[in-house]
């Protein structure tokens, strides 16, 4: 399986890339220090805010080279702010991309991808992989058509039916699949059409290096250009897209019953509830209490998170959630925080095995509310020692990446 300058050469297929904010960023760059050839098949950038990023365009920097990876972009429609808006971009890129598997000249000995909603980017994958008879591997982070039923509220059994044999197609068409929690192999494998147990594997995200304790006082000096001071209020942080998944309507309410308290949510991110996110705050008339930051690059986030005493992760009361292991929970225990969660299932399982925190029922906020009391109580230093202790056992990107690469070649 070489490439005609003998490295192994991955395709990379993701509708999300550089400069977006996803973990395949770090992956690609990864397998470049390792020595493989890396080209990504990707979309025009423009999440989470829904508009292309200045400089990027339908004529402009369709092909570019980052710290050595290739990079094409396709033509997709920017995913706006409405659901009409989001299935233009999803299935744009869909067309595009099926498109492309026919006719773009790349010559790659494996296909990957990276799939994050929407699934309709991985027949782009198999595309490829049938054009070029290479093998074709896929990492699963969301469940469809279970995603479309929670996320845009599709329940039609046409449209259900549709999707399901999708995705029934792209798992027969996949040689390995690899899922990010252990509820998704199971789902995957007990789905109507049967997908073999050997061929799904559990590979979970890894936290980036960049992801670590920063010391106290350095991170307070970055953190006070955002309004985050060593002030004496307790501190709770949350990070990432701010989407409806996420259940993020739990904090206002949550900071209502806590008015009187000295505490504090940090929110840094952007994404399509923020507006109505703004507006709960107000209702709840507990702007006082919320300290909201945009989005920051990955590089930042660490100082950020470790100016804070607890951060926070939540989601939205669905099933599919408690299946969901959430990017973000590595990256909290990779920097040795403590984590206060609004969540189930398997984020649960994480917190109660690490003991790095404590997590209330989804979507409760007395519940909430009194774990941030709890947690205000606990030994921090202890509970972020247990993060990092079992980031470092479970989630470590070295020992993932190997597993990957014997895959690969």
């Amino acid at each position: 399986m070489s490439s005609k300058d003998g490295m192994n050469h991955i395709l990379v297929i993701s509708q999300y890339f550089h400069p977006e904010n996803f973990r395949v960023n770090d992956m690609c760059l990864e397998w470049v220090n390792r020595g493989y050839r890396v080209s990504v098949i990707t979309g025009i950038p423009n999440y989470p805010e829904g508009r292309f990023y200045p400089g990027y365009g339908f004529f402009k920097k369709r092909h570019e080279v980052w710290k050595g990876i290739d990079i094409y972009r396709l033509f997709l429609f920017p995913r706006g702010k409405s659901k009409i808006g989001l299935a233009l971009n999803y299935f744009s890129f869909m067309i595009s991309g099926m498109l492309a598997g026919k006719v773009k000249r790349i010559r790659p000995d494996v296909v990957f991808s990276f799939e994050v909603s929407p699934m309709t980017q991985v027949l782009t994958g198999v595309s490829f992989s049938r054009k070029h008879h290479i093998p074709h591997l896929l990492y699963v982070q969301d469940l469809w058509p279970e995603n479309v039923i929670a996320v845009m509220g599709i329940g039609n059994g046409l449209i259900i039916d549709c999707i399901n044999r999708m995705v029934d197609h792209i798992y027969k068409n996949t040689d390995e699949i690899f899922v990010t929690s252990p509820s998704f192999a199971k789902a995957i494998t007990e789905r109507k059409v049967k997908v073999p147990q050997e061929k799904v594997h559990y590979w979970p995200q890894y936290s980036e290096g960049l992801y670590k304790p920063a010391d106290r006082s350095e991170a307070l000096k970055t953190a006070s250009g955002f309004g985050i001071e060593d002030d004496g209020y307790f501190k709770v942080i949350f990070t990432g897209n701010v989407g409806t998944a996420q259940g993020l309507e739990v904090l206002p309410k949550t900071a209502a019953l806590l008015k009187d308290k000295n505490i504090r949510f940090v929110i840094v991110g952007d994404g399509r509830y923020m507006d109505e996110f703004r507006r709960q705050i107000q209702t709840y008339n507990v702007p006082d209490m919320f300290i909201l930051v945009p989005r920051q690059p990955a590089s930042i986030i660490p100082s950020l998170l470790c100016a804070c005493n607890a951060a926070f992760v939540s989601f939205a009361d669905n099933e599919l959630w408690n299946k969901t292991i959430p990017a973000k929970l590595q990256s909290y225990m990779a920097c040795g925080m403590p984590v206060v969660a609004s969540a189930g299932g398997e984020t649960a399982r994480i917190i109660s095995e690490s003991g790095c925190g404590i997590c209330c029922e989804t979507g409760n906020e007395k519940a909430l509310a009194e774990g941030v009391l709890q947690i205000m109580k606990e030994d921090l230093e202890e509970m972020g020692n247990k993060s990092l202790d079992y980031c470092r056992k479970h989630f470590d990107k070295k020992t993932l990446m190997d597993v990957m690469d014997g895959y690969l070649k």
